[in-house]
């Protein structure tokens, strides 16, 4: 895809957005992403898949390209809430965006995200208080980091890079 995407797929993408930051500022308050955020995701991926075979800017085989890099983030994910590392709705979020990504932006989006985890990795370490507020007692630091942040954030840099092919 070449200049500014259609104007379908390009609403698609400023949904994409909206639903990222939705997903940020709900895993912040709650340390949860809900499953309709990221069910949404996914059916936003049908659509703007859809305008792009029906305005040829997207093929057959990208589609089932995204459709596995979507699986395998969500079995990597799976492995990774297994072994404590990630939430579940941090997973669920994190493949349907892998889904937009596609095998041409995965790396990009996994970067992305690593990094912009680990400014709030730091940023906790530094006793900024992100997350939801410490009931009293709870041990000082935190033990669970809002990861939404950090998924969207990669989310809207592939969104961007979409957006202008």
């Amino acid at each position: 895809m070449s200049g500014l995407a259609p104007l379908p797929q390009t609403v698609c993408l400023v949904v994409l957005a909206g639903l990222l930051i939705a997903a940020a500022w709900q895993d912040l308050r709650t340390l949860h992403i809900g499953n309709g955020l990221s069910i949404a995701v996914a059916a936003l991926f049908v659509g703007w898949a859809g305008f792009g075979l029906i305005t040829e800017t997207y093929t057959l085989p990208a589609f089932a390209l995204s459709i596995a890099c979507g699986a395998g983030l969500f079995i990597v994910g799976t492995a990774a809430f297994a072994a404590g590392i990630l939430g579940g709705g941090d997973v669920k979020l994190l493949a349907a965006v892998g889904l937009f990504a596609g095998p041409a932006q995965v790396a990009d989006l996994l970067l992305v995200t690593a990094l912009a985890g680990g400014l709030l990795g730091v940023a906790v370490l530094a006793g900024a208080p992100i997350g939801p507020a410490s009931t009293p007692g709870e041990v000082a630091l935190r033990r669970r980091l809002p990861y939404g942040p950090a998924i969207a954030t990669g989310g809207l840099w592939v969104a961007s890079r979409l957006a202008v092919g």
